[in-house]
């Protein structure tokens, strides 16, 4: 039977909508629960603040005597907001966060207690984490993994617990989490970025990396969710006939948001601004019941935890609104999927946006060098770029009419493509007076007029010029962020190395001055790179011909968008960078790669239970009742009674036809399973789920789908689309 909504569950829903809504001002929530700057001013000496501030904008590190004093501060203030425990908070490779409370109650002697936490306890700990994911890095037996205090990101209070972002290394320093690569290729465009800005301003002492996410995301009721096994257990709809009504009024996109939504929003809201998250939009999306909240941009690894955090936050809350939130890339077949776009650009410590142009020639020229040399990293690197977003879910909606294809290109628009046309033209080495003066007034100098009203953005683009900064659109709603930022920030930061290589090589060797050497190499940069510039529709059959011919990848699932972890370009680039070894790349490859198998394997697991113990009993049933209902007519008319039951014949030869195709799907999904399953290599495995198993799951998916049709509505076992998208 269809699950239906109760009234006293609705009733009990806006209960705590009214009583979750607060009515202090924003503003004084934010950063009510941090351990931020203006904290530690407070609770620190003068010498342990300053210490804390070089290591969070300079690297420095933190001695013991000082970590000591930080650990007693952090203690009192977390004691006076309540807290009574601590963790070291990270993100293994499992995509999540993960964390181990300790007390800070300690008994001592002749039964007293005291509340204690140490420098050594805050800087460094030794979790019991031997079974997360490592890609043989270490032994399940050799398990020692060590957390390690990151300083840029506060401590903060979650609950009753003191939060510290951390590190999550192996005992041999090997990096077994997302933040530790993330560090490393921030520290590298830090580094890179910065040499080339003193080309424009020798004041340039630090470049940081800003990003600005949107997070996308279905509310669906969880009572309605508990009859669903596909979406309780992997997150999407495995089966599901699509409702007579989706989305194709366009009803729902920046709509009235409805009730009990808006007092999530608002209970999301105010536990992220007391954690420091600086979440300000939010509104309807395209799908039904789909949903999105953005922050204000932050440097990008704080951006990075708090995504982490907003979403583990998200999920409990939504709990006590009586929902359960969807992160999956694509829960519904034949709606919009959910994407994060990642909005990255750089910016220096003196205050100025590197993808901002400015009021003379030259920070224009400035800003056409970060974004030519950002267009040439992408066009080096595209391959790399495609596996940093690469996933089981993501596979569903690339490229699904409302997200960017799986080919990566960059959009700049007809005005900035103009420009970079006209800069192609420029000649080869020393430029004459004129030639500058044509170039200063007539290309570069109208490059802020040209942006100010022409951002506008191919929704059809996975990585788009925006006006100051590029739009990674690609990215799924599920993924952690840390991913496309670390691969991003890796290979500008290795574009802008070798450019300044280029460039100080044609002022010592043939005499250039900086701005010639300067045109000269973005010359050769746009030439070079044309190719993975594209304006038109990225979802046309043309696109995908035109790609081909212009030799761009075209990798539209997990396991063919891995392989390039495997070329020694990618290793090169990254040991080249400091950002990860031959060996922790590897790993990385293998987990992820074990991660899409069992995924895949889950959901075939889940779609077999589903269709052999659900579905084909439901319809089973209702082909019972009409036969029943057949043979009762037939005591009545006698021979003629088939005249009567057309209708009832027609349905039961159609259930038995669905059912046994069904079956057969199922059994020769589960046959490939067994044999997917005894392949030792992890990449031939995931090409065997993806290959091989996976594509039974639209064919058992359509057979379900048409008995859903076919069977009584009351018999039907699971919640349907037009229940999960439009109760709320």
């Amino acid at each position: 039977m269809s699950v239906r909504l109760r009234f006293g569950a609705l009733e009990q829903a806006f209960k705590v909508c009214e009583e979750t809504s607060s009515t202090e001002s924003r503003s004084k929530l934010f950063h009510e629960n941090v351990f931020n700057e203006a904290a530690m001013q407070q609770a620190l000496t003068k010498d342990a603040y300053k210490s804390v501030l070089q290591a969070i904008h300079h690297g420095a590190k933190i001695d013991r005597k000082t970590a000591d004093q930080i650990a007693e501060a952090m203690k009192g203030w977390a004691l006076s907001k309540r807290a009574t425990h601590y963790t070291h908070w990270f993100q293994p490779l499992t995509g999540t966060t993960a964390e181990k409370h300790d007390a800070f109650f300690e008994p001592l002697e002749n039964g007293r207690a005291m509340e204690r936490f140490s420098g050594e306890q805050l800087v460094q700990q030794e979790p019991d984490a031997s079974s997360f994911p490592s890609g043989g890095i270490r032994n399940t037996f050799e398990a020692r993994g060590y957390t390690a205090w990151d300083p840029t990101s506060p401590a903060f209070i979650y609950g009753a617990t003191l939060c510290i972002p951390t590190v999550f290394v192996s005992y041999t320093g090997e990096a077994l989490d997302n933040k530790t690569p993330l560090l490393r290729a921030l520290h590298a465009i830090d580094e890179s970025a910065t040499a080339v800005a003193k080309y424009f301003d020798k004041s340039v002492s630090k470049v940081n990396a800003s990003l600005g996410w949107e997070q996308e995301y279905f509310l669906i009721d969880k009572e309605l969710v508990k009859s669903r096994p596909d979406l309780l257990i992997t997150g999407r709809t495995l089966i599901g006939h699509s409702p007579a009504k989706g989305q194709q009024l366009d009803d729902h996109y920046f709509g009235s948001i409805p009730s009990r939504a808006m007092g999530f929003m608002r209970d999301i809201e105010e536990q992220s601004l007391r954690l420091g998250i600086p979440v300000k939009t939010r509104h309807n999306e395209v799908a039904p019941n789909q949903f999105e909240l953005a922050p204000v941009y932050e440097e990008a690894n704080l951006a990075v935890d708090h995504n982490s955090l907003l979403m583990d936050v998200m999920e409990k809350v939504a709990d006590k609104h009586g929902f359960k939130v969807l992160f999956h890339e694509k829960p519904f077949a034949g709606i919009n999927g959910s994407g994060k776009h990642n909005n990255w650009s750089l910016a220096t410590d003196t205050g100025v946006n590197l993808l901002s142009p400015g009021p003379t020639p030259m920070r224009n020229l400035q800003f056409l060098t970060f974004f030519i040399n950002t267009i040439k990293a992408v066009h080096e690197y595209e391959e790399l770029l495609r596996a940093s977003i690469a996933s089981a879910g993501n596979d569903h909606r690339l490229g699904a009419n409302e997200a960017p294809p799986a080919i990566m290109s960059v959009f700049i628009g007809e005005q900035l493509t103009h420009v970079l046309d006209e800069l192609e033209g420029v000649s080869e080495g020393k430029l004459s007076p004129e030639e500058k003066t044509d170039l200063k007034l007539n290309v570069v100098g109208k490059i802020p007029e040209i942006l100010r009203d022409n951002t506008d953005r191919n929704r059809t683009s996975p990585f788009a010029f925006t006006g100051n900064k590029f739009e990674f659109r690609a990215v799924g709603s599920d993924l952690n962020c840390a991913k496309p930022m670390t691969v991003l920030n890796t290979m500008v930061a290795k574009q802008l190395t070798d450019f300044k290589k280029q460039v100080d090589k044609l002022i010592d060797e043939k005499g250039l001055k900086k701005d010639e050497a300067i045109f000269n190499v973005l010359r050769e940069y746009i030439k070079s790179s044309k190719k993975i510039r594209f304006e038109g529709d990225g979802y046309s059959d043309n696109w995908v011909k035109e790609a081909k011919k212009r030799g761009l990848s075209n990798n539209i699932d997990t396991p063919s968008a891995f392989a390039v972890y495997s070329q020694q370009s990618t290793i090169d680039l990254y040991e080249e960078m400091k950002v990860l070894s031959a060996i922790e790349l590897a790993a990385r490859k293998e987990v992820e790669l074990e991660e899409y198998t069992m995924k895949i394997q889950i959901e075939g697991r889940v779609l077999g239970d589903i269709a052999y113990n659900h579905i084909i009993p439901a319809a089973l049933k209702y082909q019972s009742l009409l036969l029943e209902n057949c043979a009762n007519m037939k005591e009545v008319f006698g021979a003629g009674f088939k005249e009567h039951c057309e209708f009832q014949l027609e349905v039961i030869t159609k259930i038995s036809e669905r059912i046994g195709v069904m079956k057969t799907e199922v059994d020769q999904m589960i046959e490939e399973r067994k044999k997917a399953n005894k392949i030792v290599d992890a990449e031939k495995r995931a090409v065997a789920y993806c290959k091989k198993v996976k594509s039974h799951f639209d064919s058992i998916r359509y057979q379900s789908d048409k008995l859903e049709q076919l069977v009584k509505d009351e018999m039907w076992p699971f919640a349907k689309y037009r229940e999960l998208l439009f109760t709320n």
